[in-house]
């Protein structure tokens, strides 16, 4: 069985979802904000009351139309920007490769972080696949590996905002390539560790 994510690493994960989307996009309901990060609107209420109470002016607007929205002009400053999914921003696109458990496939999901992310066959496993398929895929996924770890690849943005995204999913993804992410991510974490240590 998978390592649990730690609910306070969901939430914080979750806290940063909400000022990206209400960035992005503007003005949203807390039911499709609910909907979105698959959570309960009283969840998402909490999570709002939250991040105005640790200033980040987020504010509701009542009535036909309404919702919860940032204050106009209100850029984030969090880490580098990159917190912020550069969705509309082009610039190097190529392809990441990351070896990630199904927790964190998971976590990925709910947070739109290594997205699109795409499961490919292990290369290694010379064993056939468990439910008799040709390729050893079913519905799009590859069993990986007995220890819950895939290989997958994703798109990839500018290095600060990949290495954001992987740092927020701790323990249950590795970058294998390309090796300027790997070493980017390596450094940040070294770094954080020295906080702690």
């Amino acid at each position: 069985m998978p390592d649990r994510l730690d609910p306070g690493l969901v939430r914080a994960g979750r806290l940063i979802s909400l000022v990206s989307i209400l960035s992005r996009e503007g003005r949203t309901t807390a039911s499709a904000l609910a909907e979105r990060l698959e959570v309960s609107e009283r969840t998402i209420l909490r999570d709002l009351e939250v991040l105005s109470g640790s200033g980040v002016p987020v504010y509701a607007v009542r009535g036909p139309g309404g919702g919860f929205q940032l204050l106009e002009g209100y850029s984030p400053t969090l880490p580098a920007d990159a917190w912020l999914r550069p969705g509309s921003r082009r610039g190097g696109t190529g392809r990441m490769t990351v070896r990630v458990t199904a927790e964190g496939r998971r976590v990925a999901a709910i947070l739109g972080y290594l997205q699109p992310l795409r499961v490919r066959p292990d290369p290694t496993r010379v064993d056939g696949p468990l439910d008799g398929t040709v390729d050893g895929t079913v519905d799009g996924t590859v069993d990986g590996s007995d220890d819950g770890w895939v290989t997958a690849t994703c798109r990839m943005r500018s290095v600060a905002s990949m290495a954001v995204e992987v740092l927020a999913l701790g323990p249950h993804v590795e970058v294998v390539a390309p090796l300027d992410l790997r070493e980017h991510v390596a450094g940040l974490a070294r770094r954080t560790a020295e906080l702690y240590g």
